[in-house]
């Protein structure tokens, strides 16, 4: 009896640390996705896999793409942080009332993934801004006509450093695919700033100086306690030339391109946290980088890519709207309202999708309220847009 025992714990031991070793040895269906995910990846993107869809630190400048005209530093990025916020650069308003009272940011929430957070952002003329974005209306004492807003949603900041060209249409840019397009940078427009020959965050960021009817003067700079930091960042600019758009732009540019959501959950999976994603997220991720094959269009770290699509989505319009807001039609047709060509007309181009879930109003007319909606009228395949030329609509879509 005795020796049974002493034989029988031994093997029991033996048995249940076998048996727990290989338990633990097993894959769970929720480490399968990773693994399925990993693959799709490699797919993706072969001979790189996860690691062509990581976004750098924001302060490892040399791993952010950036403008060779136009270098990243960090006190360049320091200065334009400030002026991005900056509500004493609002001097040249239409209406004195809206002196010092807007921002780059009051148009690039952070809140709302550096979006409007509404369907119309509005600049001069708005007032409060809601947790989102959401709460900006128009000043009452305000004349639509006379507001500063666009008549198309306004993109985000989010990612701009994986973007040549920017806007919707691509109009602000100096390089990459506005190679060639020399003849649509009128004078007197906003377009002419390409001439500068930076790239398009750098070009937007000049450009909306003007636009949005901002701007700075030497006095200005030194009551602001700015002078100093423009000194230090731009040095080797002549006084004379230093306080002015092309170099308060440049560092704003600067800082964007620093804008990275390199904290998703995603990008923290991608670098080694597979508790980062739920499996309801890693499933997604699966069909994403699979079967949907949405990383056609939207790839690299930003997820987006320098394309231009017509998906026939419906243009700005509904409650809330107030008035075209300049270049009406040249905005609503997309990349042929700045090349003039016919086979571009309606085409937008692919967003980033990151931060998407504050953004507010989706598409470039805003008429979408959810992800889901979005992709679920891809999938539908019907324009909304009657004045899309059936030839123009994305083989894709």
């Amino acid at each position: 009896m005795n020796r049974t025992v002493h034989i029988y714990f031994p093997f029991l031991f033996i048995l249940l640390f076998v048996t727990a070793c290989t338990q633990d040895q097993i894959p769970t269906e929720y480490e399968f996705l990773d693994v399925e995910l990993q693959q799709k990846l490699e797919d993706a993107a072969p001979g790189l896999g996860k690691s062509a869809f990581v976004l750098p630190a924001a302060s490892n400048f040399s791993a952010i793409p950036q403008d060779p005209k136009n270098p990243i530093t960090a006190d360049k990025v320091g200065l334009g942080k400030l002026l991005y916020h900056e509500t004493g650069m609002a001097i040249n308003p239409i209406n004195p009332r809206s002196v010092y009272t807007y921002s780059c940011a009051s148009c690039h929430h952070v809140a709302a993934g550096f979006q409007a957070g509404r369907m119309q952002g509005i600049g001069e003329g708005g007032l409060g801004f809601g947790d989102f974005g959401e709460g900006r209306d128009k000043d009452p004492m305000y004349d639509p006509d006379s507001l500063d807003v666009q008549p198309i949603r306004t993109p985000s900041a989010l990612n701009v450093a994986y973007q040549k060209l920017m806007l919707w249409n691509g109009q602000f840019g100096a390089t990459g695919a506005n190679i060639g397009t020399e003849a649509q940078w009128t004078e007197g427009t906003p377009k002419a700033v390409n001439r500068l020959g930076y790239e398009g965050v750098e070009i937007q960021a000049i450009a909306g100086m003007g636009v949005h009817r901002l701007g700075l003067d030497d006095k200005w700079v030194v009551d602001m306690d700015y002078k100093e930091m423009f000194d230090k960042v731009f040095a080797s600019v002549p006084e004379d030339q230093r306080y002015d758009a092309e170099y308060a732009g440049l560092a704003i540019a600067a800082y964007e391109r620093t804008l990275l959501p390199n904290q998703a959950p995603f990008q923290k999976w991608l670098k080694g946290d597979r508790a980062a994603m739920n499996e309801q997220e890693k499933r997604g991720a699966i069909l994403f980088f699979g079967k949907a094959n949405c990383v056609s269009c939207h790839t690299g770290p930003a997820l987006n890519s320098m394309e231009f699509y017509a998906l026939g989505m419906p243009d700005l319009d509904g409650p809330g709207i107030y008035g075209p807001g300049g270049d009406d039609m040249g905005a609503r047709k997309g990349r042929g309202g700045f090349t003039g060509k016919q086979e571009d007309e309606y085409k937008f181009k692919v967003p980033q999708l990151y931060n998407l879930r504050e953004a507010g109003p989706l598409g470039h007319g805003g008429n979408f309220y959810t992800v889901e909606e979005v992709i679920r009228y891809k999938n539908m395949g019907i324009p909304q847009q009657t004045d899309v030329p059936t030839e123009n609509l994305a083989e894709e879509f």
